[in-house]
């Protein structure tokens, strides 16, 4: 196999790409991108061997587009990756605490460091992307600005942190999924996501979820979406602890199959142990 390189969405210094870093290695070659559908993109042209795409932040919920993303192409999860997200307050050189009146970051950014910013007074200013932020005001200093980026982001565009850490909920956590052509080499203990449909009649997801409590399996997510140009029609993303592999879900795997109108494997990976609803220390 060739080299890696892992596709991502922002700009160097995001935080997909520090989970990149953490998960691959800091010498890992990634590809930067302007959009979600521009990763799956760059996978399927062959300029990214993979990609690492967020499903779920603990505060905010599910990311619905790579969920869409992953429905339409033919992509496996290898892996899942939890990133604690620490914001960090990033100026140029010779900034102080007491000289910054306004904070500049993506709005989810802000609005989860909305209480420190209230508190101390800063003025929040919107923008596409948190290291699109570290990066513009790198190159285009303002006086009594500052930025809520990553620390790769401030080591990347050599800004100074003024303060770590300020985000409002210590339990800030972002979940990726690592995706790519190939099945993941099994490593236990396992999960296992797939997305579902159910026909409209009486108990159908009753009898769908069934075919996992009959066998004790514990189920770790179930969230409905609609879909995409179909009204009133619904996609179910569900996670279980375990391989797809294994006789229990295989069995599980075959009965939903005669229950659901649609099922869609996204794949059996490596649990990220110490996160939540996993096993493991």
């Amino acid at each position: 196999m060739g080299e890696r390189i892992v596709a991502f969405q922002g700009e160097h210094g995001a935080y997909s790409e520090e989970a990149i870093r953490r998960h691959f290695g800091d010498d890992t070659q990634t590809l930067p991108c302007e959009s979600f559908p521009e990763v799956f993109d760059a996978i399927r042209r062959g300029r990214a061997t993979h990609g690492m795409v967020p499903v779920e932040n603990a505060l905010t919920g599910t990311v619905f587009q790579v969920y869409e993303l992953l429905i339409e192409h033919d992509f496996r999860v290898q892996a899942e990756h939890l990133l604690p997200i620490t914001h960090h307050l990033l100026a140029p050189e010779g900034t102080t605490l007491e000289d910054v009146k306004r904070v500049r970051s993506h709005p989810q950014a802000l609005a989860q460091c909305a209480e420190t910013l209230r508190r101390r007074g800063w003025e929040p200013v919107a923008t596409y992307d948190t290291a699109g932020a570290a990066r513009e005001l790198a190159e285009h200093p303002e006086p009594h600005t500052a930025v809520i980026a990553s620390a790769l982001a401030g080591e990347l565009y050599g800004l100074v942190t003024l303060e770590s850490g300020i985000e409002d909920n210590p339990y800030n956590s972002t979940r990726f999924f690592a995706i790519g052509h190939e099945d993941a080499q099994r490593r236990d203990p396992s999960k296992t996501s797939l997305v579902f449909a159910v026909r409209h009649r009486p108990r159908a997801l009753y009898d769908a979820l069934g075919a996992f409590a009959l066998r004790n399996i514990n189920l770790t997510k179930i969230e409905s979406r609609p879909m995409r140009g179909r009204p009133w029609q619904y996609w179910f993303y569900l996670d279980f602890e375990g391989h797809w592999k294994d006789p229990a879900a295989e069995a599980a795997l075959v009965d939903l199959l005669r229950q659901a109108s649609m099922v869609k494997m996204l794949g059996s990976y490596p649990a990220a142990l110490g996160g939540p609803n996993t096993t493991g220390p």
